[in-house]
């Protein structure tokens, strides 16, 4: 477990940006509420929940040698600040993921200039190389994190963001009703990650969208 722990600082710089995008994003149409509360912060410390950020992926880590999700507190949005309520919690739900989309294309170009340092130290050894490859597993790492991380939060089931696009499409009395899943939503994951056709479309969705991210490392190298 302890040769993995290079995972942890890309984990908790993703969900921290996945949160504060939704913030940023909230901001940008009329909602402060984020950043009044001191949430639109790279501080990791008002951003960490003690459960999804810290506890789960260690459990991750040592009953299966790898982080398959964690989360960060979430941000505090007032949707009664949307001027057009259904565009907005659509746009505010949706850029967490698109964000980790982003930190994954970030993480492939910085593993590629990494490989490149590398292969210029090659001829060399000492902390710098130890430095350089240790910086490589942890983008390497967070390639897949964060499109592990987009996927996932995609799903239509509360709480996840997916829920609140789906949530926002239906019709007002269904809508609410559904909303009010909450958090026995993640009940109803768990079960569906122990389902085989559910598991396998999931990885499959992952395994598709890392592929042009794999294409462009091998392009480079």
């Amino acid at each position: 477990m302890i040769d993995q722990l290079y995972v942890f600082p890309i984990l908790l710089f993703s969900v921290i940006i996945h949160e504060i995008s939704h913030g940023w994003m909230a901001l940008r149409l009329g909602d402060p509420t984020a950043r009044d509360r001191g949430r639109l912060t790279l501080n990791p410390i008002p951003h960490i929940d003690l459960f999804g950020s810290i506890l789960i992926p260690l459990m991750s880590l040592a009953s299966t040698g790898q982080v398959f999700i964690a989360w960060a507190k979430p941000v505090p949005i007032n949707p009664e600040n949307f001027k057009h309520f259904t565009r907005d919690d659509i746009l505010v739900s949706t850029i967490g993921p698109f964000s980790n989309v982003v930190l994954s294309f970030c993480c492939t170009i910085c593993f590629i200039i990494l490989l490149k340092i590398d292969h210029a130290l090659s001829s060399g050894s000492g902390s710098g190389q130890q430095v350089v490859h240790y910086l490589m597993e942890m983008f390497y790492a967070g390639i897949s994190l964060n499109i592990i991380l987009a996927v996932f939060n995609m799903i239509p089931i509360p709480p996840l963001d997916g829920s609140h696009v789906l949530a926002s499409l239906l019709p007002v009395s269904i809508s609410l009703k559904y909303r009010r899943v909450g958090f026995f939503g993640i009940f109803i994951l768990i079960l569906l990650m122990r389902w085989e056709p559910f598991a396998r479309s999931f990885y499959g969705l992952i395994s598709t969208l890392m592929s042009p991210f794999m294409k462009l490392i091998g392009f480079f190298t």
